[in-house]
């Protein structure tokens, strides 16, 4: 039986994957910040929810199809950017893309990818999102903007919170960095996983070089093994409501702050012109000891004018997972690792079967639980299996 046949469940592929990936690239990959604490709610609050299915509903006819943007998707999931993917398959932003659009789901270009932007748009018809880590400077801003614009990019993600790095000690005594380094230990540990050497590593040396910081200013900036021209975190310290409202004002497409995990911020963010926020804690990366997206995410549908898009990413692994979140206000649920661990097991056929689980899972789930669209899968058909913390 081979790798991806044993596979049928994202956990699966998680576990395959760990076994393939050299250590350094798990722990990017799959680690958070500081003792985990935020990555492990993320998770953890998921089982504090339970449903509470109806019967005798007739749900022989069944759509996951959500509208938003314009655009019609095929299920409320979508891939969430990920930054640095090339070190888990050759040209992995570019599988991600393709298996998205085939899936007919949202995909989010990372600023931190090494495919150009315009070859991926050129790859799915225009449709990518792109998500910015911007700096609090409007002239440079000014110029990423002008290349998005040029690229027909339609839905722009600015990311606000990595206004600095994040204390990632596991990455450290992985001695993993960014910009990449060499060392006598990663080169020893990718010895000891030579699948990962031959088909990653070494595919991308020989097809296209070292990978580049390919989208993250308004042009292609330098491989990923050098420190870009402003730092790779350069001035975002500086970014502020201030400049989101300049950016509402010159940019012409839709507009989404990702990171939003607090009422008063979802508020500030409706006022100043949003056309929809995505609430996470970046995956358990950056802040750690946060509450969990889902925790967050009733609040935030809460304070934002009724129809303003809220969506959410951290932790969803099941398809069960993505419908609690839809049941609490959600109209897109974004994963990230999900696909990641797909891309390392099995390339793109991975990315698929990791997307086809997650469409499956919400169907099925769909049915057990009494509903025909997603407007059928509504607050009251989930509740706490556990009591409240106290205040």
């Amino acid at each position: 039986m081979s790798r991806l046949s044993r596979c049928l469940s994202v956990r699966d592929f998680e576990l395959e994957a760990r076994r393939i990936l050299p250590r350094c690239v798990e722990g990017y990959v799959c680690g958070g910040t500081e003792d985990g604490a935020s990555l492990d709610e993320s998770v953890r609050a998921l089982r504090d929810i339970g449903f509470r299915p109806r019967g005798l509903r007739v749900v022989d006819q069944r759509s996951s199809q959500v509208s938003l943007f314009g655009q019609v998707y095929a299920m409320p999931v979508g891939f969430a950017p990920t930054g640095f993917s090339a070190i888990v398959m050759h040209e992995c932003d570019l599988a991600l893309a393709r298996a998205a659009q085939d899936a007919e789901i949202p995909f989010i270009i990372s600023g931190a990818s090494s495919v150009p932007l315009e070859r991926l748009q050129e790859a799915t018809g225009k449709r990518c999102w792109y998500q910015a880590y911007l700096p609090g400077n409007v002239d440079r801003i000014a110029k990423l903007i002008a290349r998005l614009r040029q690229a027909e990019i339609p839905v722009l993600v600015v990311t606000i919170d990595t206004c600095v790095g994040a204390n990632r000690e596991n990455l450290q005594k992985l001695a993993f960095t960014v910009p990449f380094k060499m060392s006598p230990g990663v080169v020893l540990d990718g010895m000891r996983h030579p699948r990962w050497s031959l088909d990653v590593f070494l595919r991308t040396l020989l097809g296209s070089g070292v990978p580049r910081f390919a989208n993250l200013y308004e042009e292609i900036g330098p491989p990923i093994t050098q420190e870009p021209p402003n730092g790779f975190r350069g001035e975002r310290d500086k970014l502020s409501w201030e400049h989101i409202r300049w950016i509402r004002e010159n940019w012409p497409g839709k507009l989404v702050l990702k990171g939003v995990m607090h009422a008063e911020d979802a508020q500030l963010a409706a006022e100043a012109g949003v056309d929809g926020v995505i609430v996470s804690n970046h995956g358990g990366r950056q802040l750690d000891g946060c509450i969990s997206p889902l925790q967050a995410l009733p609040d935030v549908v809460a304070a934002v004018p009724a129809g303003l898009p809220v969506m959410v990413d951290g932790g969803f692994r099941r398809g069960s997972d993505v419908l609690k979140a839809v049941a609490l206000g959600a109209s897109m649920v974004f994963t990230g690792r999900p696909q990641l661990f797909g891309a390392a097991v099995g390339g793109n056929a991975g990315i698929r079967k990791v997307t086809e689980i997650f469409r499956s899972e919400i169907s099925t789930n769909m049915a057990l639980l009494g509903c025909r669209t997603l407007a059928d899968v509504t607050p009251d058909l989930i509740a706490p299996v556990r009591p409240a913390c106290a205040a």
